[in-house]
């Protein structure tokens, strides 16, 4: 196979800079950022505004696009704002995809996402899926994860919180509670890099699977 042309979307997010490092070393990759950031050789920076996304079918034609945008309800300030990033900037990603002609859609989505969710977070992670589902690209990958493990450049204590109990009650998670052991963001990219390529249509990795997903990118 090829080069695979490659966008990714969240390019400075804890997953985000795992796809760019691993996808450049494979073909080019064009990260979308709202600001200038470090990238590794083989990808180049486009800043960019996601509430209102231009982007050109020379750029997404037959391209894989992989989105890993993504805040806290904390850091953006209100529901309506963690929504603009969440749901509103990811839908407008996947039409643009979908318009431009790309083969495939990688999203970063969340354990437990389910649109008809009684939790407010679950409810938006799902709601991105069906919009990314609906979009037309013909190839979607959706991975689930849980609590992500690796070094972010933001402090978030809530979540390091978090991360350290699911890490302390790991052993204990089996069953249907093995979803929620805390995953490593980058088998969170690899999960996601794997699922490119395939036949069309939809594939959902759940979080207690990434690890087995995390082979290798295609090469």
């Amino acid at each position: 196979m090829g080069e695979r042309k490659a966008l990714v979307a969240g390019a400075t997010g804890l997953v985000g800079g795992h796809l760019v490092r691993l996808l450049a070393q494979r073909g080019p990759v064009l990260a979308l950022v709202r600001r200038d950031v470090p990238l590794p050789e083989g990808a180049v920076a486009r800043r960019v505004d996601f509430d209102a996304l231009v982007l050109s079918r020379k750029e997404l034609a037959g391209a894989d696009v992989y989105c890993a945008l993504g805040t806290t309800i904390r850091k953006a300030g209100s529901q309506a704002a963690f929504r603009k990033v969440d749901l509103e900037a990811v839908a407008n990603l996947a039409r643009a995809a979908a318009r431009g002609g790309a083969r495939f859609f990688g999203l970063v989505s969340a354990v437990g996402a389910d649109p008809s969710s009684s939790v407010f977070y679950s409810r938006v992670k799902g709601e991105a899926e069906a919009a990314v589902r609906a979009s037309g690209v013909p190839g979607v990958g959706i991975v689930r994860p849980s609590f992500l493990l690796g070094e972010r450049a933001e402090s978030r204590p809530a979540e390091k919180l978090g991360i350290l109990a699911a890490k302390a009650l790991g052993f204990a998670m089996v069953g249907p509670l093995a979803r929620y052991r805390a995953v490593e963001a980058e088998d969170v990219a690899r999960a996601l890099i794997g699922l490119a390529g395939g036949e069309p249509g939809v594939r959902i990795v759940e979080s207690e699977e990434i690890g087995l997903r995390a082979a290798p990118p295609r090469t």
